[in-house]
């Protein structure tokens, strides 16, 4: 049994056969998110996208915080030292303060960050894998970004919640 929730193009999410480990597929902007790991210990995987629903849905998130910045130029900007010896504290409390997707393995292939604008969610992310960004050379250097509705989004992380309960 398969379950498809959401739209590829935008976000969506198939989760396969019942069990310990599932296979779990996200896409976004139309790009395979679980491309490196599709294969989800599920209690620690429900829990987390659980928790970003609920958080999600207590009205949580923060917009976008650099006045005249697109949400990729954020995007970009927030990833310009991450990592770096030179990072300062407060450059790692901002970028902290809109990482999203942090699901465990399945997901640790790409930096996501979530703005919220209102009832809409502003959503961007990159692929920072070496061996990704060679088999996929048309990622390096790019910025995938949706906008969704919280409501919409919120409804398709319940529904992987819903559909990984049976595992």
């Amino acid at each position: 049994m398969n379950v498809v929730l959401g739209d590829k193009s935008r976000f969506a999410a198939e989760v396969g056969e019942p069990g310990p480990l599932c296979r779990v597929d996200l896409w976004m902007a139309g790009k395979w998110l679980t491309c490196d790991d599709n294969m989800a210990y599920v209690p620690q995987f429900r829990r987390d996208v659980l928790d970003t629903a609920a958080w999600l849905r207590s009205g949580e998130g923060s917009s976008l915080p650099f006045a005249g910045f697109s949400a990729e130029a954020t995007h970009r900007r927030l990833r310009q030292h991450a990592g770096d010896d030179d990072e300062s504290e407060a450059d790692y409390q901002l970028r902290s303060r809109f990482r999203f997707l942090l699901w465990g393995p399945t997901t640790d292939n790409v930096m996501a960050y979530l703005f919220r604008e209102e009832d809409r969610l502003v959503i961007t992310l990159d692929f920072w894998r070496e061996e990704h960004l060679v088999s996929h050379p048309e990622d390096a250097g790019a910025v995938f970004g949706i906008e969704i509705p919280a409501e919409e989004f919120i409804g398709i992380l319940e529904g992987i919640a819903a559909s990984l309960d049976a595992s």
